[in-house]
C-alpha cells in the first residue's frame, strides 16, 4: 500500500506540476521515494536517535563538527586500506591502512568515472549531467561550474562554518566557476587536471606534449594562425579569497605545479590550527594534484616503482600530518576526516610504468563499469565512528554533501527547488554496517546513461545486444565482478524492473530538466592577469566582429560529439 501511494504522488507530481512534499522538502530522485516508502517509519525512529546523538556531541564540544575531506585521483577500491593486497602490488599506505583499521572502510563508495564528474557531484549533491559537468574539461575550456549551483561550501557557510580548498579543482576556466566564487571563505586551485605539469618547454622536448610550444621547432613557412590551436595564455594555479578577485598563482612552469601541493598542505593544515583555535567549526578539502608527469624518481620510493604507488608514499604522509594535527589539537573527536578516490584508474593506454591497475573490478577511468567507478573511501572520527569497520552498503559520492549538511546541522541550507541526488547516510556514519539508505546508483558516461546498479544486480544500458531485442546486459556482482558474463536467463526477470527504474528516472528529469554548465571567456577576473591572458578575450571580441553571430551564440553553441571529448574509456 505504501509503494502504490508513493507511486502515485510521484505520478501526481510529474503530470501536474506539484512539487512533492517528501524527505523534508528536499526533491530526490524517483528512486529515494521508492525506498523511503518501504522503510520510512523505521528510518524517521533512526533519525530522532542520530539528532540525540549529534545534540549530545555539539553540547560535549560547544560547536558541530568539523569536516576534512581528501579527494585523490584515478584509483580502484582496495588500493588502501587493505594490506593484503598492498602486499602483493609492492607499496603501502600505513596511515591510511590506520585510518580504515581505526574506523570505516567503504567497499561500495560510487564515485562518476572521470575527474570533472566526481568533482561536480560532491561539490552540488547532483549527478553531473544535471548541471553539464559531466565532461572532463581541457583547456581552453570556456565553461565551468554555474553560479547557479549551490555548493557544500555554501551550505555549510550559511550554517557559520569556516570553509577552504586547496589543490586541484578541476570545475571549468570561467571566473564563476572559481572556487572563492563557489562558497569557499579561501582557496587555491588549479582549474584543469594533473596534465598541465607536461605543459611546459620540457614536455615538448621529450614529445609529452606536441606543438604546444612552436618556438622550440624550426621556423613553420606554412604556419597562418597564431596562436591557432595553441591555448596560450592560459593559468594553471588560481588562488582567491570570498568576495575578492583571484589572482594567478606561481606561473605555469613546471616548479610551479610542484609548488601548488607543497603549498596546500601548508594551508590545510594552517586553516585546521586557526579555526581550532578561535574555536570555529570548518569544512576543509584538499584535493591534491597527487602526481608530476614530468618528475623523476630517483630513488624509487617503493618496491613497485610505479608512479601511482611512488605518489602514496607522499599522500600517506600527509594522512598522518592531519590525524596527529587533529589530536594534538585535542579536536579529533569533533572531527569527521573522510578521504576517497575520484573514479578508477587510467587502464586504458595508461602511461608505461604508472601501475595504474585494475584490482578486483574490470575497467578504469571513464567506464560505467565497476572498475571505473567503485573507489576506496575511509572515514575516520575517533569516539564516534566504531573501529575496525568493513562496510558493503552502497554509498555515493553525491550523499556526502547532505551527510555532511547533516552533521553540520545544515540541511535547511540545501536548496528545494532541483533534485538533489545525495542522499543523507548519517545512520551509516554513526551505526555502521547495513545501516545505509541508498541499494541503487545510475552511472552516465559523459551524458548517457551506461548503467544501471540495484543491490547486488547490474544493468549495462550501452554496449548491450542480444537476440530477439533481449539485450545481454544483466551482471550479477557477487558472481561475476568483472561484468564479463552477462546472466541473461537467471536475470532475465528483472528487465522490466530495471526498465521501470530508467522511466522513474527520466520522468524525473523530464520535471527538472538537466541544465548546462556556464560559458564565458577564460581567465578573467584575476588582479594580476598576465598579457598573454588578457589576450584570450580581446582576440574574442576582435573576431566576433567578421562573424555573423554574437558572443553569446558562439560560447553556448552544442559541439555534436563534444561530451566524448577528454573521456578515457572504451
Amino acid at each position: 500500500m505504501k509503494i502504490m501511494t508513493v507511486l502515485s504522488i510521484i505520478a501526481i507530481t510529474l503530470f501536474t506540476g506539484l512539487e512533492p512534499a517528501l524527505a523534508g522538502d528536499i526533491i530526490h530522485d524517483a528512486e529515494y521515494y521508492i525506498l523511503e516508502a518501504q522503510n520510512g517509519e523505521r528510518w524517521a525512529a533512526e533519525d530522532k536517535e542520530l539528532d540525540k546523538k549529534l545534540a549530545a556531541l555539539e553540547k560535549k564540544h560547544g560547536q558541530p563538527p568539523n569536516i576534512v575531506y581528501i579527494l585523490w585521483d584515478d584509483q580502484q577500491v582496495g588500493a588502501v586500506g587493505n594490506e593484503m593486497i598492498q602486499k602483493n602490488l609492492g607499496y603501502s599506505t600505513p596511515n591510511m591502512n590506520k585510518m580504515a583499521a581505526e574506523g570505516i572502510n567503504f567497499t561500495r563508495m560510487y564515485s562518476e568515472p572521470a575527474c570533472t564528474p566526481t568533482r561536480a557531484a560532491f561539490l552540488t549533491g547532483r549527478l553531473p549531467v544535471r548541471n553539464g559537468m559531466a565532461v572532463v574539461g581541457m583547456p581552453h575550456e570556456f565553461a565551468g561550474l554555474s553560479a547557479e549551483e549551490v555548493t557544500i561550501a555554501e551550505v555549510l557557510s550559511e550554517a557559520g562554518y569556516a570553509t577552504a580548498h586547496y589543490g586541484k579543482g578541476h570545475l571549468g576556466d570561467i571566473e564563476e566557476s572559481y572556487l572563492h566564487n563557489q562558497g569557499f571563505d579561501e582557496a587555491l586551485f588549479t582549474p584543469m587536471n594533473q596534465i598541465p605539469s607536461m605543459y611546459n618547454p620540457q614536455g615538448e622536448a621529450v614529445n609529452a606534449i606536441l606543438g604546444l610550444h612552436p618556438e622550440l621547432y624550426p621556423p613553420d613557412p606554412y604556419r597562418l594562425d597564431d596562436p591557432g590551436l595553441v591555448p596560450a595564455g592560459w593559468v594553471m594555479n588560481i588562488e582567491g579569497k570570498k568576495g575578492e578577485m583571484g589572482k594567478e598563482f606561481c606561473g605555469i612552469s613546471n616548479e610551479c605545479y610542484d609548488e601548488i601541493d607543497n603549498e596546500s598542505e601548508k594551508r590545510t593544515l594552517a586553516f585546521i590550527r586557526k579555526n581550532a583555535k578561535a574555536g570555529k567549526p570548518f569544512f576543509v578539502e584538499y584535493w591534491p594534484n597527487w602526481l608530476n608527469f614530468m618528475e623523476p624518481e630517483i630513488p624509487k620510493k617503493t618496491l613497485n616503482g610505479g608512479k601511482v604507488p611512488g605518489s602514496y608514499v607522499r599522500l600517506d604522509a600527509f594522512v598522518g600530518q592531519v590525524m596527529e594535527e587533529l589530536e594534538k589539537l585535542d579536536i579529533a573527536e569533533n572531527t569527521l576526516f573522510f578521504i576517497m578516490a575520484d573514479n578508477g584508474p587510467m587502464s586504458h593506454s595508461p602511461p608505461p610504468g604508472w601501475a595504474m591497475t585494475e584490482i578486483m573490478y574490470r575497467g578504469g577511468k571513464g567506464d560505467f563499469l565497476e572498475g571505473g567507478v567503485r573507489v576506496p573511501a575511509i572515514a575516520w572520527w575517533p569516539g564516534v565512528i566504531e573501529e575496525g569497520q568493513l562496510v558493503g552498503d552502497i554509498i555515493h559520492v553525491t550523499d556526502l554533501y547532505t551527510t555532511f549538511a547533516r552533521l553540520a546541522g545544515a540541511t535547511k541550507h540545501i536548496p528545494t527547488d532541483r533534485i538533489i541526488d545525495g542522499l543523507d547516510q548519517t545512520a551509516l556514519l554513526l551505526n555502521g554496517d547495513a545501516n545505509g539508505r541508498r541499494d541503487y546508483v545510475f552511472i552516465y558516461a559523459g551524458n548517457e546513461l551506461g548503467a544501471t546498479v540495484k543491490g547486488r544486480y547490474k544493468r549495462h544500458w550501452m554496449g548491450a545486444s542480444g537476440g530477439a531485442g533481449i539485450p545481454l546486459a544483466y551482471y550479477d556482482l557477487y558472481q561475476d565482478p568483472h561484468e564479463k558474463n552477462p546472466h541473461l536467463v537467471p536475470l532475465i526477470h528483472t528487465q522490466g524492473q530495471f526498465n521501470r527504474m530508467r522511466a522513474r528516472h527520466e520522468l524525473f528529469k523530464k520535471k527538472y530538466p538537466d541544465k548546462r554548465n556556464a560559458k564565458g571567456i577564460p581567465y578573467t577576473g584575476l588582479s594580476n592577469a598576465r598579457p598573454e591572458t588578457l589576450a584570450i578575450g580581446e582576440r574574442v571580441n576582435a573576431y566576433m566582429k567578421k562573424m555573423p553571430f554574437d558572443i553569446k551564440e558562439y560560447l553556448e553553441h552544442e559541439i555534436p560529439g563534444s561530451d566524448k571529448v577528454g573521456d578515457w574509456g572504451e
